[in-house]
């Protein structure tokens, strides 16, 4: 006879979820390192008791806002290199929805998050209820509905036996490198409360290991063809390499081989910035001795990268129709972008098989070789943009310059969108793996100070710094106040361009007049003297605003020292940027307009498109 267990749905997820287990350096541990919960009608008498049951094992923690607390467990994910994850849950209606951006964001970075919004009854008798989404055309639609499009899995718990094959698939995604992303369940609030006899074998301990998915035979020949027969080969470290633990076998083949390898903004880190293959970062954000690499070369090996368009300078960047590429990938659908030799394999196993069989071979000393001068001349001129100065107002290089300097690389930098990326993407001395985490795949402004804290719970052994602008400061800083009350430090870098300072030199780069982006610039009867300072002392935070780079570099060394989030606030020139390096991005420019200088941008525009790979 079936043992069985009486628990309302609700009992029997969070039961479920503390007997998910994986294993790390030879340790077991929860797969799900806890729950962040902002409690409401839909989910606070239902997943609420339920939570407290199981509070030991599965720690539920109180953020401000809904979106950030999603973005703090992605960050963790991100963070643990996907090995281990969190949850989050909401009320129905606004706090729901408040979870879609963070789902999106999961979605675009492939990276896995258990979404856990409360939905409306199932019976239907007290409808319509409190902030519940009505058709007039169909009754089965919620407004958690909105996550359809950007969850790997969604389901709507309309049944308390439900829950059993919803967790069975959610964990295969969540735990899946190739399909890995976000899953949303939905959770009918009457049905969280329901109780059903549920068998004791759903209880039962699972261990959850990464699938270490080996390349076919054929694609492996073939793509071990294509690399013996190149001139110039280069390889692209995307974030697969690091969710893959795979650091050491890039670093094997590209040293076997005499293979220059670039980076991505997900695949920064994967080695050293001191590693003298290493060219850095790639694309629109990329430097020039990584660039001149992608253009001249015959053959690309993209290992774990999508091959977005800021990688692939919107596909210019890769305009020789000569040049081949080999796409090594978990997932099918990024391995065979363009054509290329797909070589569907997990990149630490396809890798050490690359090694293996290209073993003997080397690239030709003179393209390495090449490859290294092009890598000395770009560290000469980002020591130039990064060294201090007395300016009034610094640029966004010089201050990550004062960055490195006070905190070296061992610590984890922290970014997301703005300017920020570009310049951190290029001129950022990354250590080991993992001690970059930029947020680029979907640009999200607001995920920084929430990123810090989910990266922060993961790692708490290492220093989190994170870079941000008043932009994406005022969208989201709540989680400053979360910070402090659970006590883990943050060191915040608030660079204080007084608007969009980003997105206005693309305005401006592309014709447009600087128009709503700068403060200055946008609708006002005053402009407003934001104290940056007094506000994050308000939530908690150390904080104090500095006047140089010099004074940066001491405040930075004192948040160090502190055992409390600390927020250093310095003004920055919203129009400066690093013009070495980088590459042209397709951003579409009006075809007609009475603007001269749009005129001339479409022009511009015109010849660069001509440039593009396409056809494939």
């Amino acid at each position: 006879m079936t043992r069985t267990a009486r628990l309302t749905m609700a009992q029997a997820l969070t039961r479920f979820m503390t007997r998910q287990t994986t294993e790390i350096d030879g340790a077991r541990v929860p797969v799900f390192a806890g729950v962040w919960a902002i409690f409401g009608h839909g989910n606070v008498a239902g997943l609420g008791e339920a939570l407290y049951q199981v509070r030991d094992a599965l720690p539920t923690y109180r953020a401000h806002n809904e979106q950030a607390m999603a973005h703090a467990a992605i960050a963790y994910a991100k963070a643990s290199f996907r090995r281990r994850m969190m949850a989050a849950t909401t009320s129905i209606g606004p706090g729901a929805t408040n979870l879609v951006t963070a789902a999106a964001l999961a979605y675009v970075n492939r990276l896995p998050v258990l979404l856990l919004p409360g939905d409306v009854f199932a019976s239907r008798i007290p409808d319509p209820v409190l902030q519940q989404v009505e058709s007039f055309a169909d009754a089965t639609v919620s407004a958690n509905d909105c996550f359809r499009p950007v969850s790997r899995y969604f389901d709507r718990i309309a049944r308390p036996e439900q829950i059993v094959p919803a967790m069975a698939r959610a964990m295969q995604v969540l735990t899946d490198p190739a399909e890995c992303g976000p899953v949303t369940l939905a959770l009918c609030q009457d049905v969280q409360a329901e109780a059903y006899d549920y068998p004791e074998s759903f209880f039962d301990e699972r261990l959850w290991l990464p699938r270490r998915l080996r390349p076919d035979r054929g694609e492996l020949e073939g793509a071990v063809a294509a690399i013996r027969a190149a001139k110039k080969p280069l390889i692209i470290a995307g974030g697969g390499v690091l969710y893959s633990g795979a650091a050491d076998a890039l670093a094997a083949l590209a040293e076997a081989c005499g293979i220059p390898v670039c980076e991505t903004q997900g695949g920064k880190s994967s080695l050293p910035d001191s590693h003298p293959l290493n060219m850095g970062a790639v694309g629109v954000t990329g430097t020039e001795a990584a660039n001149r690499l992608a253009r001249e070369a015959d053959l690309v090996i993209a290992v774990g990268t999508r091959l977005q368009d800021f990688t692939t300078g919107s596909w210019s960047l890769f305009a020789d129709p000569g040049k081949r590429i080999v796409g090594l990938n978990v997932q099918p659908f990024d391995a065979g972008k363009h054509r290329a030799l797909t070589l569907v394999t997990d990149a630490r196993e396809g890798l050490g098989e690359l090694s293996a069989a290209l073993a003997g071979w080397a690239a030709p000393a003179a393209w390495t070789a090449d490859a290294q001068a092009g890598k000395a001349t770009w560290r000469e001129a980002a020591a130039l943009v990064t060294a201090a100065t007395n300016a009034a107002l610094p640029s966004d290089a010089q201050v990550i310059g004062a960055v490195q300097r006070a905190i070296g690389n061992d610590a984890i930098v922290l970014h997301a969108a703005g300017g920020l990326p570009g310049e951190l993407h290029k001129l950022w001395q990354a250590g080991g793996p993992g001690s970059y985490h930029a947020e680029y795949g979907f640009s999200a402004m607001g995920y920084e100070i929430a990123g810090g804290l989910g990266a922060k719970m993961a790692r708490p052994d290492k220093e989190v710094v994170v870079m941000v602008g008043d932009g994406s400061y005022l969208m989201l800083n709540s989680e400053i106040a979360t910070s402090v009350m659970l006590g883990l430090k943050l060191t915040i870098v608030l660079l204080d361009n007084r608007g969009f300072g980003c997105i206005n030199r693309l305005q401006v780069a592309t014709g447009g007049a600087s128009f709503n982006n700068l403060l200055k610039d946008a609708q006002h009867e005053v402009l407003p003297e934001v104290d940056f300072v007094a506000h994050a002392a308000s939530l908690g935070a150390r904080a104090v605003k500095v006047a140089s780079i010099a004074e940066l570099e001491t405040a930075l060394q004192a948040a160090r020292e502190s055992d409390r989030t600390s927020v250093v606030v310095i003004d920055t020139d919203p129009l400066a940027s690093t013009e070495a390096g980088g590459h042209w991005w397709d951003v579409a420019v009006p075809e007609v307009s009475e603007r001269e200088d749009v005129r001339a941008a479409r022009a511009s525009y015109e010849d660069a498109r001509e440039k593009q790979r396409i056809g494939e």
